[in-house]
C-alpha cells in the first residue's frame, strides 16, 4: 500500500484559524473565487454536454464488443506494431508470486502509518462498530497469487498483474484460450477473452483476470522489440510525469518535496457533526502546512452519503479541495449524478473500482464526475484502458489513474495526453535514508515547480526487475 503515518495536530474547532492560516485564507480566497468563475463556465458546459451524451447514449444504445451502432464508442490509436505477425507463441500460462529483484531493505514502520494500516480511514464498514478500525477486519484473506506469467516458445516470458481472486479464473477458464495464440495480438486476445466470459463475468474477479493478461501480453511485446511499453503507445507526452502522495502522513510527504498531497477521510456519517469537524481539521492543517499553491485532495473510499459529501464540501471549501474521491459506492450513478448538480466549489472524481468502457460510459452518460480514475490492474488491462482513454478524451476528462505509478500504469499516463498526473504511496515512515533513495531511484524522482516528478523504466516491456520461481 502506501506510506503514512498518524498526522499530529491542534485539536482546535475547525472554525478557528491561527495567523499563519488566516494569512493563507487571505492568499486562498483570491484562488478561490478563481474556482468559482472556471467551475460557473464548466458547469455551462456541462448543461450542454449532458444532452449531448445522453444523446450518445440514445444513438448508441447497450453496444457491447462487436455490436453495431449508429454512434460507436471512440477507439484508441491503431498500433503500429500490429501490422504483421510477431512468430512468437504462447505455450505457457502459470499463476506467479514475483518478489522484487533488489528489495527495499527491512525496517518497522512507523506506528499508525496508512500504509499499514494503523491509521483510521473511513470505508463502506464504518457503520458497523467492529469493522471500523481497520480494512483488514473485513477485508479477504490471501485468495491467491494476483501475479500470471505467460511464456511464449522464443523464451520470452511477460508478467502481468491483477486484483484479488483473479487466479481461479485465469487456471480454469482463459488459459485455454491463449495457448497456441500470437501475443501481439492483444486486441483480438482481449475481446476473446471479454466475450468467453460474459455469462458470468462483465466486472469484478473476471476483469481482474483479464487485466493480468492483458498486461501479461503487453510485456511480452515490449520485450521481443525491445522497447519499454510507452513507446509501444506512441512515445512520451511529456518529460516527466507530475506526482501527487496519497496518505495521511503530511510531514513525511511535505519533507518529500510534494506539493499535491491526497488526504485519507478519517470519518464518515456515522461519526456525526464531530466527524466532520475532525475532517475538516485535518484539511486545515494541511492546507496551513502546504501553503496556498498546492493541491489537495480527499479520498473517501465509498464512506459517504450525498448529503454527508455536500457538507464536507461546504466546510472544507475555503481551502480549496482540487477533488472529492470516491465519496460514494461506485454503482451509484444517480447519486453520483445529483452529486454533481449540487457541489459547485471542487470537482467529483471516481473510477478506481469501475470495469471496463463500457462502465465508465455510464458515468459520461449520467455526467457523474469530472475526473475518472481506473485501475490498469482492474479495469481490463493496458488495451481496455486505452479504450477508456479515448472515450475520456473525446469529452475533455482527464484519466488519472489509481495508483498510477504502479504495475504499468505509469507507462500508459506517459503515453496519454488525458492522463496528466501519477498517483503514488511513498513506502512507510520510519525506514533508513536507503529505503526512500532505492524508491526514488526506482521511480527516477525528480523536482521542480510542480513538487514531486517520475518516470516508468525505460527497459524493456514493463521494465520490472522481478524474481519468479
Amino acid at each position: 500500500m502506501s506510506p503514512v503515518g498518524r498526522l499530529r495536530h491542534p485539536r482546535a474547532g475547525c472554525h478557528s484559524k491561527s495567523a499563519s492560516t488566516k494569512s493563507i485564507l487571505s492568499t486562498l480566497q483570491e484562488q478561490f473565487a478563481l474556482v468559482r468563475t472556471r467551475r460557473t463556465d464548466m458547469d455551462r458546459r456541462r448543461f450542454i454536454g449532458a444532452g449531448t451524451a445522453m444523446s450518445l447514449g440514445a444513438l448508441a444504445g447497450a453496444v457491447g464488443p462487436g455490436r453495431g451502432a449508429a454512434a460507436p464508442l471512440p477507439s484508441p490509436a491503431p498500433l503500429a506494431f500490429r501490422g504483421e505477425p510477431s512468430k512468437l507463441k504462447i505455450i505457457g500460462v502459470r499463476m506467479v508470486r514475483p518478489r522484487p529483484a533488489r528489495p527495499l531493505p527491512a525496517y518497522e514502520p512507523t506506528p499508525g502509518s496508512w500504509s499499514t494500516g494503523g491509521a483510521l480511514v473511513a470505508n463502506p464498514m464504518s457503520i458497523y462498530p467492529k469493522y471500523k478500525a481497520k480494512r483488514t477486519s473485513f477485508m479477504a484473506d490471501d485468495l491467491g497469487p494476483d501475479a500470471v506469467e505467460i511464456s511464449t516458445d522464443k523464451g520470452i516470458k511477460g508478467i502481468g498483474f491483477g486484483g484479488p481472486g483473479c487466479s481461479y479464473v485465469i487456471e480454469k477458464h482463459l488459459t485455454k484460450l491463449l495457448l497456441g495464440e500470437d501475443p501481439f495480438n492483444v486486441e483480438e486476445l482481449w475481446d476473446i477473452m471479454w466475450r468467453s466470459t460474459l455469462y458470468y463475468g462483465r466486472k469484478g474477479l473476471v476483469i481482474n483476470a483479464i487485466s493480468a493478461l492483458d498486461l501479461a501480453l503487453w510485456d511480452i511485446i515490449g520485450k521481443a522489440l525491445g522497447l519499454p511499453v510507452y513507446k509501444l503507445l506512441g512515445g512520451e507526452t511529456k518529460p516527466r510525469i507530475p506526482a501527487y502522495c496519497t496518505g495521511n502522513d503530511i510531514e513525511q510527504h511535505l519533507k518529500f518535496g510534494y506539493k499535491r498531497l491526497k488526504l485519507a477521510v478519517p470519518y464518515g456519517p456515522a461519526d456525526g457533526r464531530d466527524g466532520l469537524k475532525r475532517n475538516a481539521e485535518l484539511v486545515r492543517t494541511t492546507r496551513e502546512a502546504l501553503g496556498p499553491d498546492g493541491d489537495i485532495m480527499l479520498d473517501c473510499w465509498m464512506a459517504l452519503t450525498e448529503d454527508y459529501t455536500v457538507e464536507l464540501a461546504e466546510i472544507v471549501a475555503p481551502y480549496r479541495i482540487n477533488w472529492i474521491e470516491e465519496c460514494l459506492p461506485p454503482d451509484d450513478y444517480d447519486g453520483f449524478k445529483r452529486l454533481h448538480s449540487r457541489i459547485r466549489t471542487t470537482r467529483l472524481a471516481t473510477g478506481e473500482h469501475e470495469y471496463t468502457r463500457w462502465g465508465f460510459r455510464l458515468l459520461l452518460q449520467y455526467n457523474a464526475v469530472d475526473v475518472w480514475q481506473p485501475d490498469i490492474t482492474w479495469c481490463g488491462g493496458l488495451t481496455e484502458l486505452r479504450h477508456i482513454a479515448a472515450l475520456a478524451a473525446a469529452w475533455n476528462i482527464p484519466v488519472i489513474p489509481h495508483a498510477g505509478w504502479s504495475h504499468g500504469g505509469a507507462h500508459f499516463i506517459m503515453a496519454t495526453t488525458n492522463s496528466p498526473w501519477c498517483e503514488m504511496f511513498l513506502p512507510p515512515p520510519g525506514g533508513t535514508p536507503e529505503v526512500y533513495q532505492r524508491f526514488e531511484e526506482e521511480n527516477q524522482i525528480t523536482r521542480g515547480p510542480e513538487g514531486v516528478y517520475m518516470r516508468p523504466p525505460d527497459r524493456p516491456g514493463f521494465g520490472w526487475e522481478l524474481v519468479v520461481d
